[in-house]
């Protein structure tokens, strides 16, 4: 058995209110996460082009209030 199989395993049989508590420790370590490769993308000028594309689009006159 995998250590994958062990974990899922091993969820399975948590009480609710600790399955509760680790889903909210996952979502939690997964948003960090992702805000860290979002940190890294914009340093990195990744995300550059959509910006410069949002912006002419803005000056253009393509877009809508919400």
């Amino acid at each position: 058995m995998s250590t994958l199989e062990q974990i899922e395993a091993a969820i399975l049989t948590l009480p609710s209110d600790e399955f509760h508590r680790l889903k909210q420790w996952f979502f939690d370590v997964d948003y960090q996460r992702w805000d860290e490769q979002l940190e890294q993308d914009i340093t990195e000028g990744k995300l550059d082009a959509l910006a410069e594309e949002a912006i002419a689009d803005f000056k253009a006159g393509c877009y809508r209030e919400i």
